[in-house]
């Protein structure tokens, strides 16, 4: 056996020896970061989940005493990231923005899928909610969603999105279900072209994104019906929601949260927990998020974990009944 290879077997030994110190430390309930943190974006920069990365990177590192390294993964609808994580050691070194997208729409849409939500990664806490804006052109003779039901009953509607399985298509879809209309979905390659053709008049309506939507209402050029989550948004408060406006319970929230690989030990998983929701009730923080549409919902492990599976049951049934074709 030769010395460098004597030097790297010793070398590789005192690694996973200092490995398992630190995870047997943090099973014991101290577990104090000693390097840099990579938070794993499933998305390119500049969208939803890499703002809300980048805007909470900063002071969770400022907490945690190490620097947050936001790392770009796009892909696959996250989840390629969401692999990388749940493939990752559990030592709290590897945390995922996950979102919606990964963790419950795309285990119906994916014939097979490398990590399972529920079991290969575990919930740190929510982030944030993203609500998107029941909008249509003013041409459309609906003043609010119970006139928009009784027209798509009576007509034919159309109405876009930016892709088979994105958030405002599945919102369309579960509307449909819920409201019993026949609302035709018309994909476009991104929301910015949905947008157009709705300014446009090619096409009745969409569910937008807030950041989307708003300035064309603040000019009259769409007509905002109502808010597509449960609760009302604090970015349009004097807008109702579906819910509250005849479709009972309906709830299409595009979200994000923190996630770590299976296994992590709960230590961890609390002091990151502690941490994520004191940035996220930090005023500047809230106020970051705000201006992108983005209403902060920090909560419990517990508690996102019960969303998040609540929410992947939600989506399969609709994704079901809509007859969305799988993806290999």
């Amino acid at each position: 056996m030769t010395q460098k290879l004597i030097t790297s077997l010793i070398a590789g030994a005192i690694s996973a020896a200092l490995s398992a110190n630190a995870l047997a430390a943090a099973a014991a309930g101290d577990w104090q970061p000693t390097k840099p943190i990579r938070m794993l974006v499933g998305f390119a920069p500049g969208g939803g989940t890499d703002t809300t990365a980048r805007a909470m990177g900063v002071k969770l590192g400022e907490r945690l005493g190490h620097q947050i390294i936001i790392d770009n993964r796009p892909g696959a609808s996250g989840n390629i990231a969401t692999e990388i994580t749940a493939n990752a050691a559990p030592d709290g070194y590897t945390i995922l923005m996950g979102t919606i997208a990964s963790l419950a729409i795309n285990p119906a849409l994916y014939k097979k899928l490398p990590f399972d939500p529920l079991k290969d990664v575990l919930p740190v806490s929510q982030t944030v909610d993203s609500t998107n804006i029941l909008v249509v052109h003013p041409s459309v003779a609906a003043k609010n969603v119970n006139e928009l039901i009784a027209l798509g009953k009576s007509k034919s509607l159309n109405g876009g999105s930016s892709g088979v399985g994105g958030a405002g298509h599945l919102a369309l879809e579960l509307f449909n279900l819920q409201a019993g209309t026949k609302i035709v979905h018309i994909a476009y390659k991104g929301g910015g072209p949905a947008i157009v053709d709705l300014l446009s008049g090619n096409i009745n309506l969409i569910f937008a994104t807030a950041a989307s939507a708003v300035p064309h209402m603040q000019t009259n050029r769409i007509r905002a019906l109502a808010v597509t989550t449960i609760k009302r948004s604090a970015l349009v408060p004097n807008l109702p929601t579906i819910s509250e406006s005849g479709v009972k319970g309906f709830d299409a929230n595009n979200w994000y949260g923190v996630l770590v690989p299976a296994k992590t030990p709960r230590p961890i998983i609390n002091r990151l927990n502690k941490e994520v929701v004191a940035v996220l009730n930090l005023p500047d923080i809230k106020d970051i998020l705000f201006k992108s549409g983005l209403d902060a919902a920090p909560s419990t492990p517990e508690e996102f974990g019960a969303y998040i599976k609540s929410e992947k049951d939600k989506w399969e049934k609709v994704i079901k009944a809509a007859g969305l074709y799988q993806t290999n």
